[in-house]
C-alpha cells in the first residue's frame, strides 16, 4: 500500500501589515490575468473568460486552505494486477458544508463558478448557493451613502458551514459588510468561517471589514492604493495605514478596473 501524505497548505502571499486574516496572493499567473482584465479594451466575452480562470483558482486555493482533510484507502486500476494497487492518501473531506453567496450583480457569475468547482470535492447535499440582491446607494454627487437591498433567496441554515462570498471589487466594503451582518443576525446557525474572495481590494475596504467583521477571512489577487501618499506607496502595504487610500471621490478603486459589474453583465446602468 502506498501512503501519500500532504503537507500543510499555506497561502503564497505578499508582505503586508494588515493582519493575519488578510491574504493578498503573490501569483504571477493571476496578476497577469487581472492586469489584462483591468484594461479598457477588455470587454465581453473576454472578461468572462478571465473571471472564470481567476475565480477557479481562488476557490481551489480556498478549498486547499480551509477544508478538513481525511486519510482514505482506495483501490486503483492496478489492483487487478497486484495487491499493491492500493493507495492511501489525504483528500478533502467531502462532508464539509459550504454556502456560496451570490452578491448580485457583480457576484452572480463568480458565485456560480465557485459553486460549480466546489461540486468537484464536496458532496452535493452539503453545498448550496444563496442569492443576495443589493446595490450601492449614492447621492446626487455620485458618492456612496449606503446600501439598497432589494431581496434575497437564502436556502437554509449556515451552522458549521463555510460561507464563501465571491465579490470582484472590494472598494468600500459597505455592501459586503451589510450582507455578512444579515447572515450573522438573521440566518439560523453559526458559520464555521466567512471567506470573502475579491479581485481587487483597497485599504478602506480592509479597514471597514476588520472593524465590522474581524473574524472574516479576506482573499484577494491585488490591493490598489493609488490615492496614497508617496511615502505609503513606497512602503510595504499597511505600514502607513493613515496615509493609504485606494478610492476616488466617488468611491471607485484607483487604479482599479472600472465598472466590472457593468461589463460583466453588459448593462451600463
Amino acid at each position: 500500500m502506498s501512503n501519500y501524505k500532504l503537507a500543510e497548505h499555506r497561502f503564497n502571499e505578499i508582505e503586508h501589515f494588515y493582519g493575519e486574516n488578510v491574504h493578498i496572493l503573490s501569483s504571477p499567473y493571476l496578476i497577469t490575468l487581472l492586469t489584462r482584465l483591468s484594461q479598457s479594451q477588455t470587454v465581453q466575452p473576454e472578461l468572462n473568460k478571465l473571471i472564470k480562470k481567476i475565480y477557479t483558482n481562488l476557490i481551489i486555493e480556498a478549498s486547499n486552505i480551509y477544508f478538513n482533510k481525511i486519510n482514505i484507502s482506495v483501490e486503483t486500476r492496478m489492483k487487478e494486477h497486484t495487491d499493491k494497487g492500493v493507495l492511501q492518501t489525504d483528500i478533502i473531506d467531502n462532508n464539509e458544508l459550504a454556502v456560496v453567496v451570490d452578491l448580485a450583480r457583480a457576484g452572480i457569475y463568480p458565485s456560480h463558478l465557485c459553486f460549480e468547482v466546489l461540486h468537484d470535492v464536496l458532496d452535493a447535499k452539503n453545498l448550496r448557493q444563496d442569492h443576495f440582491f443589493m446595490n450601492r446607494k449614492v447621492n446626487d454627487n455620485g458618492e456612496v451613502i449606503g446600501v439598497d437591498v432589494s431581496g434575497s433567496k437564502i436556502g437554509g441554515p449556515i451552522d458549521n458551514a463555510y460561507v464563501f462570498l465571491p465579490d470582484p471589487m472590494g472598494a468600500t466594503g459597505g455592501s459586503l459588510s451589510h450582507c455578512i451582518n444579515h447572515y450573522k443576525k438573521n440566518v439560523e446557525g453559526s458559520a464555521k468561517k466567512y471567506v470573502v474572495m475579491n479581485l481587487i481590494i483597497t485599504p478602506e475596504y480592509i479597514k471597514r471589514m476588520q472593524l465590522d467583521h474581524p473574524d472574516v477571512e479576506i482573499i484577494a489577487v491585488r490591493i490598489d492604493r493609488g490615492q496614497s501618499s508617496e511615502k505609503a506607496m513606497q512602503s510595504v502595504p499597511g505600514t502607513f495605514k493613515e496615509e493609504e487610500s485606494g478610492l476616488n471621490e466617488t468611491q471607485y478603486i484607483v487604479p482599479g478596473a472600472g465598472g466590472v459589474g457593468e461589463i460583466l453583465n453588459n448593462s451600463f446602468v
